[in-house]
């Protein structure tokens, strides 16, 4: 079965970009170049690729040039990432395609030539069995998988604020939701990809990549509130009242420079024995 389109605004990835690119583990990467072929050209897939700012961010970070094919549901969000114009030194990318894909049913054979998989703030937008097939088939094509910026239900904000807790578990909870008969996992993704490359005799390796948003990030910050609160009063109405107090308080902050906010992230890097 096909998973339901989730559509996510070009603007909010362009609001994210930098904190992802900030987030990342690099230590990850020092790590994945000892795992990649060391002459030719690399074919990198990238798996809900958005506007192409994992191929933005990491591009640069591999010595080998680079051929970069991006996987996405929505062919609006393909075509902004078809040029390399935004990419610091796009000498690396020699040649980059687009193609409109439900990466939930990517198969081995449509990613056979890939030398590197690569996907980021993807997993907890799965079920369990998706996320197994995509493992299942990173296995098959045998070569490394670098998976990023994955939420683990953990946000930190200060100044505290009583009702941080219940927010916060709230909207883990609308992380695990069941939409249209698909149970997501959210915040138990990166954990149970680990395990199943683990499972299969992979060597997994995890990171921390958390966001860390204060003054500079006031318009990400602002926006990260209304989605943050807003999941959460979504899965629990009762506290909508409440939380709209708690939002306006937030924004304030946001806004006057005193709100700082760690939201926590894990990075996985996945490779064959």
């Amino acid at each position: 079965m096909s998973a339901p389109t989730i559509r996510v605004s070009a603007d909010w990835l362009a609001l994210r970009e930098p904190a992802d690119a900030a987030a990342r583990s690099t230590a990850l990467v020092d790590c994945l170049r000892t795992h990649l072929p060391s002459v030719g050209t690399l074919t990198i897939h990238d798996l809900g690729s958005g506007t192409g700012s994992m191929m933005r961010w990491l591009a640069p970070q591999l010595a080998a040039r680079q051929h970069w094919v991006l996987h996405d549901r929505d062919a609006d969000l393909l075509a902004a990432a078809s040029t390399t114009a935004g990419l610091p030194d796009a000498s690396h990318v020699t040649t980059l395609e687009g193609r409109v894909d439900d990466i939930t049913l990517l198969t081995p054979a449509e990613l056979a030539d890939a030398d590197l998989i690569t996907a980021s703030a993807l997993l907890d937008m799965l079920t369990l069995d998706e996320l197994a097939r995509m493992v299942d088939t990173c296995v098959a094509v045998d070569c490394p998988s670098l998976l990023t910026i994955s939420v683990i239900g953990r946000v930190t904000l200060a100044p505290d604020d009583p009702l941080d807790a219940t927010i916060a578990a709230a909207f883990n909870a609308h992380q695990r939701r069941t939409v249209d008969d698909r149970g997501l996992l959210g915040p138990d993704a990166v954990d149970a990809a680990a395990a199943a490359f683990a499972s299969q005799g992979w060597t997994t390796r995890l990171a921390p990549s958390p966001w860390r948003l204060g003054t500079p990030d006031s318009d990400l910050l602002r926006e990260w509130l209304e989605g943050w609160v807003g999941a959460a009063v979504e899965w629990d109405p009762s506290i909508a009242d409440a939380a709209a107090d708690y939002l306006a308080t937030r924004k304030a902050s946001a806004r006057s420079g005193t709100l700082q906010v760690t939201v926590d992230h894990l990075d996985l890097l996945a490779v064959p024995r």
